[in-house]
Parts: C-alpha cells; structure tokens; sequence
C-alpha cells in the first residue's frame, strides 16, 4: 500500500538562501553573522539530492553513521506530522527547514502512522529493566516476611479489621502447605523480562506495527541478533503484502538491505542513487569478509 508516493527537500538554491539577511528579516528572524548551527541546512546542500524522493511499498534509505538518513526521516516524519514517542536532535532552524519540504501522498495517512526509533527501543528495555527491578525489590520483601510469619514468635493474633491482610497472609505462610515459591507466585507477578534485549526489541516492533498504516523505522537492526533482523525481515514483508502497510526505513543492516521489492537510496553515493542491495559498499564488505574466510566453515 502507497501513503507516500513523493518528497520534496529543499533545492541547494532554496537551501542557501534561505540564510539572506533579507528573507530572514522579513520572517522576522534577527540576522546573525555566526550561528551556533545551521542544521539541517547545509546539510545535504552538496549531496546531490534527487529532484523528488519516490517511494515505494518499502523505501529504504541506506549510508554510513553520519550520511543524515536519520536526519532524512526526521525532516519528513516532521513534515508528515507522524506520531513519534522519543524527541530527536533538533535545532533553532529545523522547523524552518521543514517548512521547505513538499511530498505528495497517494492516500490520506492512516491515525495509526508513526515513526519508530532506535531510542523507542532502548526505552522499552529499560522500561522492562526497572519493572525487573521493582518486581526483585518486592520479592526480597516478601520473601523476609515469608520467614519472619514463620517464626514461633510472629503475632498471629488479628488486631481489627484494618489488619486483616497482614494476619491473612500470615496464617498463609504458617501453613503445612504453604513454601516458598508458593507464597511468592500467589502474590508476584513473574519478571516481565525473561527474553534477551533483542526479543525485547523485536517485540516493539510487532507490538507497534499495525495494519493500513505507513511506518518510518530509524536503523531497527539496533538491538537485534542477526537472527532476530531476519525475523524482523519476514514481519515486515508480511506487513507489507497482508496488512497494507507501507515502510520508509533508515538501515545499513544487510538483512534489512535485502527486503523483498526495496527501492534503496545509497546515500553514501553523490548525487544519491537508487542501487540494489548487494551493489552497496556495505553489503560487499560482508561478502568478502565471508568469502575469504568460507574456509573456516568447511
């Protein structure tokens, strides 16, 4: 399914302009001669950017830590006005930058529309992290009072109503059958985190991706095993073909390079060019690494 057919940044002209003292003044900006930072103008002025990004059911821009693809789906998340949980690198100009994009949709975007980082991810698990930590916390606690309810000298008489919890888990822990492990699982939820960091991250994904909607992931493979990249591989195809959804994603990973019908922009290249995957440099540094140690795996 097509919700963004196009996208538009700003021309180097546009680009460079927009810092004439005369058009900032008449948007009622103060003119400075030194700015703290121009970003993201300047940016991508020399990069050779195409006329109109066209996307397709999964657009993929692809480059090197710091080629700006994060940046590239910031400014049209921005643009978009898609929903997003984590902020990013902004900037006094970004909004001013944003205001010079265009795009063209091919369907209105669904509410369900968003863009998902790699700081969503690592929010979850340290979400997940600090319930663990609260649910150990509470454990050790009941754990004394299993002990101490125990003991010949524990009060077992009940003083009112108001101590009626206290006396009840009491006569619990006294019982013949009462154990340990069986006092902690009436009263203790499990640990919510018993998968590994990247099944925890795989999971926000399929938690998060919904049908009939267009998606803006920033380099997912973060936190993932190449196994768990693959499998991320398959659910996102499958969203693809089965629930209408539509991807726009920034990645170097060459599991998520290798998505079936990728329109991939090397943003490495300049100007930028559309490539399929394994013309990537990245994806040929794997090759060869794989190709002159093949001997290893016989």
């Amino acid at each position: 399914m097509i919700y963004l057919n196009s996208f538009q940044f700003p021309s180097p002209k546009t680009d460079e302009d927009f810092f004439n003292p005369k058009k900032l003044i008449s948007k009622g900006k103060v003119y400075r001669t030194c700015y703290t930072t121009e970003y993201p103008f300047v940016m991508f002025r020399h990069r050779g950017l195409p006329d109109n990004f066209e996307f397709s059911d999964i657009t993929i821009f692809y480059g090197n830590n710091g080629s700006g693809k994060s940046t590239i789906l910031n400014v049209i998340a921005e643009k978009l006005k898609l929903n997003r949980n984590t902020p990013f690198n902004r900037s006094d100009f970004f909004d001013d930058y944003v205001e010079l994009c265009d795009y063209e949709l091919d369907k209105s975007l669904s509410v369900n529309s968003s863009v998902i980082t790699s700081d969503d991810v690592f929010e979850k698990i340290l979400d997940i992290r600090r319930i663990n930590d609260g649910i150990d916390s509470k454990r050790a606690d009941l754990l004394d009072e299993w002990f101490e309810n125990r003991q010949d000298n524990a009060d077992t008489t009940m003083h009112g109503l108001d101590d009626y919890e206290r006396w009840k888990r009491l006569m619990e822990s006294r019982s013949r059958k009462s154990t340990q492990s069986g006092f902690l699982r009436s009263r203790l939820v499990r640990n919510v985190q018993e998968r590994s960091n990247g099944e925890s991250a795989l999971s926000l994904f399929v938690d998060a991706i919904g049908d009939d909607a267009l998606y803006l992931l920033d380099e997912p493979e973060n936190s993932l095993s190449p196994a768990n990249q693959l499998e991320l591989k398959y659910f996102l195809e499958d969203c693809v073909r089965h629930h209408g959804c539509q991807f726009v994603i920034s990645t170097h990973s060459p599991f998520l390079l290798s998505l079936k019908g990728a329109k991939i922009y090397d943003i490495d290249s300049n100007p930028v060019t559309v490539r399929k995957w394994t013309e990537l440099e990245g994806v040929k540094v794997y090759q060869q690494f794989f190709e002159e140690n093949s001997y290893m795996f016989k």
